[in-house]
């Protein structure tokens, strides 16, 4: 059984996703979690903004150890991508493209003053671009080109989950998705060197 604080960061997490920081009241994540008021500030003593971070961190544990396990599990660590970019689209579309990403529906309200709150969604999108980094790496591309990789990876696919909740449609998603997938296997392929052709390799031994 689920504890008060668990709920309440549950709670949270489910509702950063659908709504975003400013949109979530405290009294609608009380009611998820059904818990009295002061049982928040007993937990949370900066109120539903130190709850927010605690979401954060939970949903970024979340992400990040669904795709170690789907690359735990595959071979082909850009079909593990494959599978977890197809699994998190899959859950916006059953959602009615409500259940979006909690970091980038945070840090699009998050102001300057809310430097905690920025930390944390910080911490959140390095996290996720070294799992995704890690992944690419994996696939034999060159750690520091695996980290351009990531971050450029977690861009786009951010930018193409926005634009799929706003018009409802997940079609330029599926096109961002199968356009990273298709850059990762290219450059997998240039890490590969080129087989000898048979004439180059006799010429080689002739004037050898």
């Amino acid at each position: 059984m689920s504890s008060t604080r668990e709920r309440l960061v549950e709670a949270m997490a489910t509702s950063l996703a659908r709504k975003g920081f400013a949109g979530v009241g405290v009294s609608e994540v009380l009611e998820q979690a059904q818990t009295p008021k002061g049982v928040l500030y007993h937990h949370f003593t900066d109120g539903k903004t130190g709850l927010a971070i605690a979401a954060i961190r939970l949903s970024i544990e979340r992400i990040t150890g669904s795709l170690a396990r789907k690359r735990a599990s595959c071979e082909d660590p850009i079909e593990a991508l494959e599978l977890w970019l197809e699994g998190m689209r899959q859950r916006l579309e059953a959602s009615s493209f409500e259940y979006g990403c909690p970091l980038a529906a945070t840090a699009l309200e998050v102001h300057a003053e809310q430097t905690e709150l920025r930390a944390a969604l910080t911490e959140g999108f390095n996290a996720l671009q070294a799992e995704v980094a890690r992944t690419i790496e994996a696939a034999g591309i060159p750690a520091a080109r695996a980290r351009e990789l990531a971050a450029f990876f977690v861009s786009a696919y951010e930018g193409g989950l926005m634009q799929a909740r706003v018009a409802s449609d997940s079609t330029f998603l599926r096109g961002i998705c199968a356009t990273l997938l298709g850059l990762l296997r290219a450059e997998q392929r240039l890490q590969k060197p080129l087989p000898q052709r048979k004439n180059q390799t006799k010429r080689s031994v002739h004037n050898a």
